[in-house]
């Protein structure tokens, strides 16, 4: 009854086109430690990948730290960008207010009205017929007379 039921599944697997079930393989030997340098190297390969990723990224940000933050870096040449056109600012103030006073000595050089105003002014000078008349000073004014009661 073995047999027929072996003859049965032989023809059957021939029908259908199946091989019978394969042996099963022949264990493999257990393979042998590798020496500790090769392991080594090898680790080092496969760590090397992912490791240099994130030393190239670290270095990457600190650049961009140094970039914005350092010495030399955004911040110090946008305040002095903003120094710049202060200086550039007063610069102008300046020579126009130099324009201003190379035309004011231009005109006390030569201009006979010019200097008859400055000599009145400052020095207090008066033409023969005219009278000069000295008001108090303004602090004399405004101080508070002495009481006599006192």
């Amino acid at each position: 009854m073995h047999d027929q039921n072996a003859n049965i599944a032989a023809k059957f697997s021939k029908k259908n086109g199946r091989r019978a079930a394969a042996p099963p393989p022949a264990r493999e030997p257990i393979p042998t430690p590798e020496p500790f340098s090769a392991r080594v190297v090898e680790l080092g390969r496969r760590i090397w990948r992912p490791a240099g990723t994130l030393v190239a990224f670290a270095l990457a940000l600190l650049l961009t730290w140094h970039v914005i933050n350092g010495k030399h870096g955004l911040n110090v040449w946008l305040e002095k960008r903003t120094e710049d056109k202060q200086l550039q600012r007063d610069i102008k103030d300046l020579n126009e207010e130099n324009a201003r006073l190379r035309d004011r000595i231009g005109h006390l050089k030569s201009d006979p009205d010019t200097i008859m105003i400055e000599a009145r002014q400052k020095l207090h000078y008066a033409k023969p017929d005219e009278v000069i008349v000295a008001l108090p000073s303004e602090k004399s004014q405004s101080a508070p007379a002495p009481d006599p009661k006192k």
